[in-house]
């Protein structure tokens, strides 16, 4: 599987669209993946919108657990990865990333005053 590098600074606005989850490797017993150190991987779902185009939604893997993010904050991503994938007749890319850490005070304000 190659891994081919992402340049952040391309994709425009990065959001969070939902916070870091624990990636379940067996559905079944409820079995969260970790990667080669033991580390949990989280997955955060993330939008991306480049010059007023449509948005578009990735989901991003990264080992530990990554702190301070919430929903509708804007993201910075580092070392982020895509792969691509087959199996059988499906296919598709998945997203790694080194770290994914907020930007400070950019949580979308929900609710009244």
């Amino acid at each position: 599987m190659q891994s081919i590098p992402v340049d952040t600074a391309r994709l425009g606005v990065l959001r969070c669209a939902i916070a870091p989850e624990a990636k379940i490797s067996n559905p079944e017993t409820q079995e969260v993946k970790k990667d080669r150190d033991g580390q949990t991987i989280y997955t955060v779902a993330v939008t991306v919108r480049q010059d007023r185009r449509r948005i578009s939604v990735i989901e991003i893997a990264v080992s530990g657990e990554p702190k301070g993010i919430e929903e509708g904050q804007i993201l910075r991503v580092t070392g982020l990865v895509a792969f691509a994938w087959a199996m059988g007749d499906r296919h598709g890319i998945s997203f790694r990333a080194d770290a994914i850490t907020p930007v400070q005070g950019t949580a979308l304000k929900t609710g009244g005053a």
